[in-house]
């Protein structure tokens, strides 16, 4: 709710106001195509991810309601999410989503009365903080863990803000009132969207297992956690109720699928295709490249569904992608008007190989830096410090203190602008002879123009159909 909120006070106005059809686009002008498109690989890679862990969370459920396989489950379920994309373009987002949010409101509130009153189940309030069929389902933060739980609570606020499917919405709005207003009205409703799914965990914990068909040992016991919902479903409603709780999380999942599909195909087709590879690409191309990426990225994120069927491995890869890699760019291409494209590239790699030398665990990636209170727990080293956040804080830094030490030893003339390859700031020259490179003109943040005006070429999210 938090990201929602900070999006609509800050962010959706600068970036609707400047016409931007991706959040790439002030990259794009400030710091050139090529820079851009090298950037444009990590909210690639983010959004593909995002598709790879809703896939894995409706095939897991279906295989288990339905009774389907696992890999059946995964192919159809992007298989309806490419083809209606595809039909549809950024309409079939707006509208689909509007009726889909209408289905997981009904549909998961439906669902709730009859697992309150399973017999196998007691009251949620009893099990609360009392150890009874398993231990309390509402936990407690212990001092050691108070760092991880900021970590990952600042990730939860602040790392939407990295996503291009969170923008895509603001950046089609009619108007900046219309997108904040979008964002106010999602943060109030977002909550309400997460009483259901709290009930039912809360009532899993309050189940005697040995009493369903599911049996002994617990879900919690045979390490099945992650497929509580599905399990709840199953095993403590009827089965036409089960079904249609398939159904609230079959369109809970096609809100985000799409989403996340035309994202990528925008960032693709916006960023990279049409500044970096085919300058010259006609509307007409233009359609069938953002066809084609919708089928590709599609496919992408449904292969990636077999090398881990954890949707919380992905979902931790595709948002620290977001919160440590691109939410300092973003902020620094908005708001920092002395960033430049040295700080851009620095902050990016020192930020990820930081990441990569912090280690994670669910990836089976060891850590090489050990922060303190980091501990070895089953053979595992567990990191107790705020990793997240402070890699999100270094890269942040890094672009601010490399652009500011690089604009410093330019613009006084300590190294000669021959070696300014990235050319962070241009020499003056008449407006008529200015080769058409794609580069901005200068770093001041109050020059930037819109990016997409419909000169030459269409603006992908703004299509009615792809």
């Amino acid at each position: 709710m938090s990201d929602i909120t900070h999006g609509g006070l800050f962010f959706a106005e600068p970036m609707r106001n400047r016409k931007f059809v991706t959040m790439m686009d002030g990259f794009q002008i400030k710091y050139g195509d090529t820079i851009t498109g090298l950037l444009s690989v990590a909210p690639l890679m983010s959004e593909v991810i995002w598709v790879t862990s809703t896939l894995i969370s409706l095939g897991v459920t279906m295989a288990v309601i339905l009774d389907l396989s696992y890999s059946l489950s995964i192919w159809i379920s992007a298989a309806v999410a490419i083809v209606y994309t595809l039909l549809g373009g950024l309409y079939s987002v707006a509208y689909t989503d509007i009726i889909q949010l209408i289905l997981i409101f009904i549909t998961s509130w439906m669902c709730v009365p009859f697992l309150l009153i399973s017999p196998a189940s007691v009251d949620i309030t009893t099990t609360s903080f009392n150890y009874t069929f398993q231990p309390p389902w509402v936990g407690n933060v212990t001092a050691d863990r108070a760092w991880i739980w900021i970590d990952i609570f600042l990730l939860l606020s602040l790392g939407d803000l990295g996503f291009q499917d969170f923008h895509q919405r603001t950046l089609s709005a009619s108007s900046s009132a219309t997108a904040k207003l979008r964002c106010y009205c999602a943060a109030f409703l977002i909550p309400t969207f997460g009483i259901p799914p709290v009930i039912i965990g809360a009532v899993a914990a309050s189940t005697d297992w040995n009493q369903t068909s599911y049996g002994s040992p617990s879900p919690s016991e045979q390490g099945q956690t992650g497929l509580i919902l599905p399990l709840a479903l199953q095993h403590l409603t009827p089965p036409y109720i089960s079904v249609i709780g398939i159904g609230a999380v079959a369109a809970a999942v096609m809100s985000s699928t799409d989403s996340a599909l035309l994202s990528a195909a925008s960032i693709f087709s916006s960023n990279i295709y049409k500044k970096i590879i085919r300058p010259q690409a006609s509307e007409n191309e233009m359609r069938w490249v953002i066809r084609a990426s919708v089928v590709f990225f599609g496919l992408l994120g449904t292969l990636l569904t077999f090398l881990h069927t954890s949707v919380m491995a992905f979902w931790i890869l595709g948002g620290e992608i977001a919160y440590i890699l691109m939410l300092p760019q973003l902020v620094c291409v908005l708001f920092v008007g002395f960033s430049n494209s040295y700080g851009a590239i620095v902050g990016f790699l020192m930020a990820l190989l930081l990441r990569l030398l912090c280690g994670e665990s669910l990836l089976g990636i060891p850590p090489t830096i050990h922060f303190p209170g980091c501990i070895l727990v089953d053979g595992i080293y567990v990191q107790h410090a705020p990793i997240r956040t402070i890699c999100m804080l270094v890269s942040f830094t890094t672009i601010l203190l490399v652009s500011w030490l690089t604009s410093l030893l330019f613009d006084r003339g300590i190294m000669s602008r021959k070696y300014d390859i990235l050319r962070i700031k241009l020499q003056p020259i008449p407006q008529t002879d200015l080769p058409q490179t794609g580069l901005p003109k200068n770093n001041d943040e109050n020059n930037l123009e819109p990016l997409c005006n419909n000169a030459g070429h269409s603006c992908p999210q703004t299509e009615s159909s792809c």
